[in-house]
C-alpha cells in the first residue's frame, strides 16, 4: 500500500470516530447507557488508541513513498511558512492557558462572555493547530507527510465547525449570541466592529512560552517522531489530560463559590426573619 493512503485511512479512523462520538445523537445514548463517566473514558481510550495507531504509522514510514512539495527548498517561501508554524505554536501554547474558562471547556455550563484570546479567535486552539498544519502541508519532503499535515488541518477546521454546532445546540441563544461577536477567523470579529481587543486579557506568559516552544521543536525536529512517535503521543494526551484537569478543577472551584454563596444568602434570610 502506498504509505501516503495508510496515513489518510488511519485519520479517517480518527477523525470519524473523534468527531462521531461527539455528535449530540450518538452521545446522547451512550452517555443514557454508560453515564457522562463512562462516556468520557469510552471516548478517551478510543480517541488516545486512534491517535496511536495513526502516529505510529506515520512514523514508521513517513520517509517512504513519493515526493512531497517540499517548498523549504525555496528561500522565498521557507520562512513565511516558517513564521505561520511558529505562529501556531504560539496560539496553541496562549489556547491550552486560556482553555479552562472558555466557553467551550468541559464541565461548563454556562456560556462567559469573550475574553482574552475568545475576542481574537473563539477556536485559538484549532487555528493554531489548523495553521501549523497548513505550513506543513506545503514543507513537507514526502507524500505521506503532506496527508499526514493535510488530515491534522481538516480535523481542526471541522472540529471547530463541529464545536460551535454542538455548542450552539446545547447552550441555545447564550452560544447564538457568543457566535455573533467572535469569530473563527482570527482578527475578524475586531475587524468587523462586534469585538475589541483587551491588551491586558491576553495571557503573555503563555504566548511568549510558545516561541520557546517553537524554538525548541525546530531544534528537535528530527527527533520529534522516533521510538515510533511515542514523544508526540504521550505530549498530545498529556496535554489534553492537563487542560482537562485544569477546566475541571476551575469548574469546581466555581460551584464550592456558588454554594457558599447560596449559604450565605439563605443565612441572610434567616436573620432577616
Amino acid at each position: 500500500m502506498e504509505p501516503a493512503l495508510g496515513v489518510a485511512l488511519w485519520w479517517l479512523l480518527f477523525g470519524g470516530l473523534h468527531i462521531g462520538l461527539t455528535t449530540r445523537s450518538i452521545r446522547t445514548w451512550l452517555v443514557a447507557r454508560l453515564g457522562e463517566g463512562g462516556f468520557f473514558s469510552l471516548f478517551t481510550l478510543v480517541a488516545v488508541a486512534s491517535f496511536t495507531g495513526l502516529v505510529r504509522y506515520y512514523a514508521l514510514h513517513r520517509f517512504e513513498g513519493a515526493s512531497g512539495l517540499a517548498l523549504a527548498a525555496e528561500p522565498a517561501l521557507r520562512w513565511p511558512l516558517m513564521g505561520i508554524v511558529v505562529l501556531g505554536v504560539v496560539l496553541i501554547n496562549g489556547a491550552l492557558a486560556a482553555y479552562p474558562r472558555s466557553a467551550m471547556a468541559l464541565f461548563r455550563r454556562t456560556v462567559p462572555e469573550p475574553y482574552g484570546l475568545d475576542r481574537v479567535s473563539r477556536h485559538p486552539f484549532f487555528v493554531g493547530v489548523g495553521l501549523l498544519a497548513v505550513a506543513h502541508v506545503l514543507l513537507a519532503t514526502r507524500l505521506t507527510g503532506t496527508v499526514f499535515a493535510a488530515g491534522l488541518a481538516l480535523v481542526a477546521f471541522v472540529g471547530a465547525w463541529h464545536q460551535d454546532r454542538k455548542l450552539h445546540g446545547l447552550r441555545g441563544a447564550a452560544y447564538g449570541r457568543y457566535l455573533a461577536t467572535t469569530s473563527t477567523l482570527p482578527f475578524a470579529a475586531i475587524v468587523t466592529g462586534h469585538q475589541h481587543l483587551v491588551w491586558s486579557e491576553l495571557p503573555w506568559t503563555s504566548l511568549f512560552s510558545g516561541l520557546v516552544l517553537a524554538a525548541v521543536l525546530r531544534t528537535f525536529h528530527a527527533a520529534l517522531f522516533a521510538h515510533d512517535g511515542a514523544g508526540v503521543v504521550i505530549a498530545v494526551a498529556g496535554g489534553g489530560a492537563l487542560a482537562t484537569y485544569r477546566s475541571w478543577r476551575r469548574a469546581k472551584r466555581r460551584e464550592g463559590t456558588r454554594s457558599a454563596g447560596v449559604a450565605a444568602t439563605g443565612s441572610a434570610s434567616l436573620v432577616d426573619s
